[in-house]
């Protein structure tokens, strides 16, 4: 039933749109209210995106350490930067900022996570020692916010394949993988070495 839904229902409400700039370029910010879990998510996008061509995309998850502090644990700031200037360069495309942080265990477990990597654990061990799945993230709430944005079609800016697979079953087709290469830090070298290995990342 909870897969029909996903599939079938729409799930989030846009609540507002509003002009943002930035220094990538001019953006509109969508607002989306995901009422069942009371979440709410956002998406920037630059030019028109619903005249039936392929976007540019990338489906990005929440991380407050990265995207914010810029944290050298991980590669997610440095991807969220990437893609911005993908799309700035494009003139045209989509970031969707799903509000999933700690690969969907929220932040307080993710610092509770990385105590426990501090000791050895790899990412996906910690996140299985706290009670959580490796990666419990799903996208079909992405899939959901690009149809209502009028987008059928995208470019998907990813390493991931769970994003590329996870779109497609919810109806959102994948012309394109667009990679992202981040180059290695002493202190993610480890994580990037178990996002390959364990989480099938093609990186």
């Amino acid at each position: 039933m909870a897969e029909y839904r996903k599939a079938h229902e729409k799930l989030i409400k846009k609540i507002e749109a509003v002009d943002l700039p930035t220094k990538y370029g001019d953006f509109v910010l969508h607002g989306y209210a995901y009422e069942i879990a009371n979440q709410s998510h956002v998406a920037l996008v630059m030019g028109e995106v619903d005249d039936g061509g392929e976007i540019l995309c990338r489906m990005h998850s929440e991380c407050i350490t990265g995207d914010v502090f810029g944290s050298k644990k991980c590669d997610c700031g440095e991807q969220f930067l990437a893609s911005m200037d993908m799309i700035k360069k494009a003139k045209k495309g989509v970031l969707i900022y799903l509000r999933q942080e700690g690969r969907g265990i929220g932040l307080l477990n993710k610092l509770r996570a990385y105590h426990l990597q501090e000791k050895g654990f790899d990412t996906a061990q910690a996140n299985v020692a706290l009670g959580f799945e490796e990666d419990p993230r799903e996208y079909f709430l992405g899939a959901q916010i690009l149809k209502d944005l009028g987008v059928g079609s995208v470019k998907l800016i990813t390493n991931n394949p769970k994003k590329v697979n996870d779109l497609k079953k919810y109806g959102i087709e994948v012309s394109k993988r667009i990679p992202i290469r981040i180059k290695p830090n002493m202190h993610n070298e480890f994580y990037l070495k178990t996002k390959k290995e364990k989480m099938g990342h093609i990186l």
